[in-house]
């Protein structure tokens, strides 16, 4: 029985923090050995909002550290930089002279970019395209989103429907979403939802004196250590829930309710709990940046690996858009 294509990526923007971990990156790790997974480091759509050669070169490396460090194996998943796998931004042009203005016009992931402040670009603006070619350029079958990105794989789905129609003939599979459900809207250190644009993160490496400074400025309400309190509204019991099992999840909510219990004390159990999750990751971590040959091949054998996929659907492609290659 073949195995199913699973695709996924995540976009190298800065420091990946819990947030990023329990969206995304638990579940790719826990999904890896379920079919043929393909998991990318989405560089191009960085350029969207990030124009700093360097910033952007440094996390690629990151992104793959924290990867491979919290247990994605690169001899069962395909891990590897979009950018190593031109197919794909080939893919993206013949897709997009077949996309409706009116399809990207209609993006709510556009319109949200915009509204939370970045500067309209026509790449932001093209962004599910490139999407689009990310996700076909493999054949691939289940695509791991949130619901933020279900209209995404809509389009994708639509573009491909366009191209067969055009030329007549089944040249890209049509995806099916997975909606990843994430145990729950992670909140940032403000109480909005944990994002990078927001600067309310707190990264999954980060340790010390200056995880504790993050954790312990969790916002809270003004209730006195005596006071009783409701730990279902509350931003640091909600990332509590995130890390400690049922038993000790009840064991602090039986404190907040109680009162003598102090939010100070709360954030401390999160930064135990923190440290205790991610202890063996940030060792590993660590060890690898002394590796740093071992994790650049891991994206040279991805990237091998992700173009001859890709070649084997562009070939038939090409032919059939009649672009002739020389080479």
């Amino acid at each position: 029985m073949t195995k199913k294509t699973i695709l996924s990526g995540i976009q190298p923007s800065g420091r990946l923090h819990i947030g990023n971990y329990f969206g995304a990156m638990r579940q790719h790790i826990n999904m890896q050995a379920e079919g043929d997974t393909f998991y990318f480091i989405a560089n191009y759509h960085s350029l969207t909002s990030l124009n700093d050669g360097k910033q952007l070169y440094q996390n690629t490396i990151d992104v793959t550290l924290d990867y491979l460090a919290l247990g994605l194996d690169p001899k069962t998943a395909t891990f590897f930089a979009q950018s190593d796998v031109p197919q794909v931004t080939e893919l993206s042009w013949m897709l997009g002279t077949l996309c409706p203005v009116s399809l990207m016009e209609k993006g709510v992931s556009y319109k949200d970019k915009i509204a939370a402040g970045l500067k309209p670009n026509i790449g932001l603006f093209s962004y599910p395209i490139l999407q689009a070619a990310d996700i076909l350029i493999y054949h691939s079958d289940v695509v791991p989103v949130g619901e933020d990105q279900k209209q995404n794989i809509e389009i994708a789905r639509d573009l491909a429907g366009k191209f067969n129609r055009a030329y007549d003939g089944e040249y890209l599979k049509l995806p099916e979403e997975h909606i990843v459900k994430t145990v729950a809207i992670v909140p940032g250190i403000d109480g909005r939802k944990m994002s990078k644009s927001y600067q309310n993160t707190i990264p999954i490496f980060e340790e010390g004196k200056k995880l504790k400074k993050i954790i312990m400025s969790i916002q809270t309400d003004s209730k006195e250590l005596e006071d009783p309190k409701d730990p279902d509204t509350d931003n640091v019991f909600a990332l509590i829930k995130l890390f400690a099992s049922k038993e000790r999840q009840a064991e602090i909510a039986d404190k907040y309710r109680a009162g003598g219990y102090g939010y100070g004390h709360a954030k401390l159990e999160l930064l135990d709990l923190v440290n205790e999750y991610f202890g063996e990751a940030r060792e590993k971590r660590k060890a690898l940046e002394n590796d740093l040959d071992y994790v650049k091949d891991v994206l040279r054998e991805g990237g091998k690996k992700a173009r001859t996929r890709a070649e084997s659907v562009m070939e038939p492609i090409r032919e059939a858009t009649g672009i002739i290659r020389s080479f």
